[in-house]
């Protein structure tokens, strides 16, 4: 088998049309056997990084079957450990069930869900990312609460799952490496918004945490990787239908990060405003999302007869505290201090604060992507893999989009890692604002539901 004739036969010919215009044509499928031997390759280094290059491209530019797209997710799985909680479980029925949100600004979903849903019976092994771009990572905001680990062992993470209902921790060194490899040549070779490939590389990763079940979170908007709500969907319809290719159940919901998502962008604002959702004070769009969310976890799992009585129980689980009891118990159990943590509530900020003003009265919008730029600028995120954060950093929302302002009325509260970046942020945030004199119609956050009947 040769990594040339696995390119060409993706890659297809070009045939002469009578008026001389050449057309690409020919792609045939890959095999299970020949994208096994490209991703053995890859992480062996029998293949060049060349010819991995020149495969990518050829399926970002004529794309997988479903078929395909498992076969290649299967074995970039498999290309490292896979953690398998059924092994020697004293009770094989249980059912482990994951969410996956696709990332935006403001989205701090999965910290409220998981206490929520563990609280419910369900045990979730959640294996999160950091902030790269825009965009926030779950693990930054985890660990800025002082002394949180999210660097377990795999034997200390699958302890966790099954003694406390769920575990966060980060991607270790033997979990997907293919994932690595590939996405680090899809970075610079523009092959990254490839629907197989981002399916893939989702998958191989969220499989390998040792889920049954997955439901995925697929955002759309100005914040969002996937900006409309079609492509939002054709990734959603990948990653549930592959899914199903894999032997896993899987849903997706489809919502909008037009705007970012609640009250509070920041690593420990997040924190504060998870907590605050688990209190029962959290913000409506926050809120409406981790219940749909959680609900579709808990009747994938056979915690509920059907939805409505699912999101009720994870309503109650909210209201009687038992999700907030689950979260300090995370918190502790993963090197935390609970009693420091809730001290510093309401009062952890950046000193380094500036505000924004309304520049003229009317109804406003907030733009997704520029507040999440803003961000990075005032330390939340990085544009760099080494790029350090700024836990205190962040921006609260004395108004979201919709709203009614006056001139000079405060808009958002800003915190910086220091006083230089702070003029620059202001400016973008400036930027990120838009007002009408009309009122503006807030679209429902969330805009549909996939499923792999469909």
């Amino acid at each position: 088998m040769r990594a040339t004739d696995i390119i060409i036969k993706k890659r297809g010919f070009f045939v002469t049309q009578p008026d001389g215009e050449k057309i690409l044509t020919g792609s045939q499928p890959n095999t299970k056997e020949e994208i096994e031997f490209m991703v053995e390759g890859c992480v062996n280094k029998t293949i060049p990084d060349y010819q991995l290059s020149a495969w990518l491209m050829a399926i970002f530019f004529n794309g997988m079957t479903f078929e395909e797209t498992g076969y290649l997710t299967n074995a970039m799985l498999h290309s490292g450990d896979v953690i398998n909680f059924h092994k020697d479980n004293k009770n094989p029925d249980i059912f482990y069930v994951d969410k996956h949100s696709t990332g935006g600004v403001g989205d701090k979903i999965s910290l409220p869900l998981a206490a929520i849903v563990s609280a419910c019976g369900l045990r979730d092994p959640m294996m999160s990312g950091r902030a790269l771009g825009h965009t926030g990572g779950t693990l930054d905001k985890l660990e800025s609460i002082e002394g949180y680990r999210t660097d377990l062992s795999e034997e200390k993470f699958m302890q966790m799952v099954n003694e406390n209902g769920y575990s966060m921790i980060g991607q270790t060194e033997h979990i997907a490496p293919a994932d690595k490899i590939l996405y680090a040549l899809r970075d610079v070779t523009g092959t990254v918004e490839s629907i197989p490939l981002i399916t893939a590389s989702i998958l191989s990763k969220k499989v390998a945490e040792g889920s049954d079940g997955l439901v995925f979170d697929v955002k759309f908007g100005s914040g969002a990787f996937m900006k409309s709500k079609a492509d939002a969907c054709l990734l959603a319809t990948s990653l549930v239908q592959t899914a199903k290719t894999m032997g896993k159940k899987a849903v997706a919901l489809i919502t909008s990060m037009e705007t970012p998502l609640g009250l509070k962008t920041g690593n420990f604002l997040e924190i504060e405003e998870s907590i605050e959702c688990l209190e029962g004070k959290g913000p409506a769009d926050v809120m409406n999302v981790t219940y749909a969310l959680a609900a579709e976890m808990l009747y994938m799992a056979g915690l509920a007869e059907n939805l409505e009585a699912a999101e009720k129980k994870c309503i109650e689980a909210v209201e009687s505290g038992k999700a907030l009891e689950k979260f300090y118990e995370n918190v502790e159990a993963q090197g935390g201090n609970k009693e420091k943590l809730i001290s510093q509530l309401g009062k952890r900020r950046s000193p380094f604060k500036t505000v924004l003003k309304a520049k003229q009265s009317g109804y406003i919008k907030i733009d997704a992507y520029k507040t999440g730029v803003a961000g990075v600028n005032l330390g939340v995120g990085r544009n760099k893999t080494t790029d350090k954060v700024c836990f205190d950093a962040g921006i609260i929302f004395n108004k979201t989009e919709g709203c009614f302002v006056n001139k000079d009325e405060i808009i958002m509260e800003i915190y910086g890692k220091d006083n230089d970046c702070l003029g620059k942020a202001l400016e973008q945030l400036e930027d990120a604002v838009s007002y009408s004199e009309n009122e503006i119609k807030v679209e429902p956050i969330i805009f549909k539901k996939i499923t792999s009947e469909e």
